[in-house]
């Protein structure tokens, strides 16, 4: 039997001024869908963070409704999916043991119930997203042993591993932070948390260990692996990463890595300002998500408005500034487009263009009348 693990979907999320990652997110599902028909999974396993917030969006609910209608429904397939640290727990895990019968099988919470999933000759456990506080509660004889989350995680798997039984395989479903994994720029929240890391011999025992919380692809273990996210949520080293889901073969516990084909590339092109404005680059560039690296000059408004024009995913740009040749001021089109809104700043964005200088407060305070006195005159015809 084969076995696709996922993680990190992150639907909700978005890029900016409130844009979101909806059909990127709707492209890679269908690849996933896709992919497991191909495979003849049977079973897919989603480690968490299957939402951006603990509040999803509308939008984002109904991708999910979709998504698990249609796996779960028309093709079948039985999934298996745990709350990461960006999920609402108790909001994920509604309805769960009704759900269980369409083949949606979810783990929102942890309990004291160990209850592995029996799936042909393997069982599937799963251990959402826990905090030691959490683990002492459920296991209150043991609370005087949990002082870091690597007692908590190891308190946990003890319970897990009680439940073995010879001759069958034991894959496990968790949301973890290990020690020495290789993190992106978009896992912020995970480097912030460096508290929560345990070590992988925690999961010492199961067959395979798929894990989600790292956005970077990787194995951390000789059957412990991330699947990284289905899509690059960042620049830097998620532009080099081959996205995909892990294929395992519970017949020998092999894998294979299957990449998923993106709806929009992310790069960071590097140029002078004149050359990343007239460069003939391929269309899939053009039209993907761009880091633009200005190496000879200030880029003001206009200017970055006439690159935006270039490139039509253009989501943020660094330059040289003003002062100092040596430095460098990056700025995102979410900024960009606060500035337009404000008056005051894009007047001072206008002097750093022109004069070369910032306005000083009388200067500043000039404008603001002048703006005043525009706007009343407005209201008043």
């Amino acid at each position: 039997m084969k076995l696709m693990h996922t993680s990190d979907w992150h639907l909700g999320m978005e890029l900016r001024g409130g844009q979101s990652y909806h059909d990127d997110q709707r492209h890679f599902i269908d690849q996933i869908c896709r992919i497991a028909v191909e495979a003849d999974a049977g079973g897919i396993l989603i480690a968490g963070d299957v939402f951006d917030r603990q509040l999803a969006s509308r939008d984002a609910l109904k991708l999910y409704d979709e998504t698990m209608t249609h796996i779960c429904g028309d093709l079948r397939i039985p999934v298996f999916l745990i709350a990461g640290n960006h999920d609402g727990a108790e909001r994920i895990s509604q309805c769960s043991e009704l759900l269980k019968a369409s083949g949606l099988h979810i783990a929102g919470s942890l309990t004291g119930e160990v209850r592995p999933v029996r799936l042909g000759d393997v069982d599937v456990y799963m251990c959402p997203w826990i905090s030691t506080d959490k683990v002492k509660t459920i296991y209150p004889e043991r609370a005087d042993e949990i002082g870091t989350m690597e007692d908590a995680y190891r308190v946990v798997m003890d319970a897990y591993r009680e439940r073995f039984e010879p001759g069958r395989k034991n894959v496990l479903v968790a949301h973890a932070y290990i020690v020495d994994a290789e993190t992106s720029v978009s896992d912020r929240a995970a480097e912030i948390g460096k508290a929560t890391m345990v070590s992988a011999d925690v999961f010492e025992g199961f067959d395979y260990v798929a894990l989600g919380h790292l956005h970077g692809p990787q194995d951390v273990g000789e059957h412990v692996r991330y699947s990284g996210t289905p899509m690059a949520y960042s620049f830097g080293r998620e532009e080099s990463q081959v996205k995909s889901v892990t294929i395992i073969d519970t017949d020998d516990m092999s894998r294979e890595i299957v990449p998923i084909p993106q709806l929009h590339r992310r790069v960071t092109l590097t140029g002078t300002y004149e050359e990343l404005l007239g460069a003939d680059y391929d269309e899939s560039i053009l039209q993907g998500y761009v880091r633009l690296e200005v190496t000879d000059r200030f880029v003001g408004l206009e200017g970055a408005a006439a690159l935006r024009e270039r490139y039509d995913h253009m989501l943020e740009y660094s330059c040289r500034t003003l002062e100092r040749d040596d430095a460098r001021i990056t700025m995102t089109m979410e900024e960009f487009e606060d500035v337009e809104d404000d008056p005051l700043e894009l007047f001072k964005r206008y002097c750093q263009d022109v004069m070369e200088s910032e306005p000083d407060g009388h200067l500043e305070e000039l404008f603001m009348d002048a703006v005043r006195k525009y706007e009343s005159e407005v209201t008043e015809s």
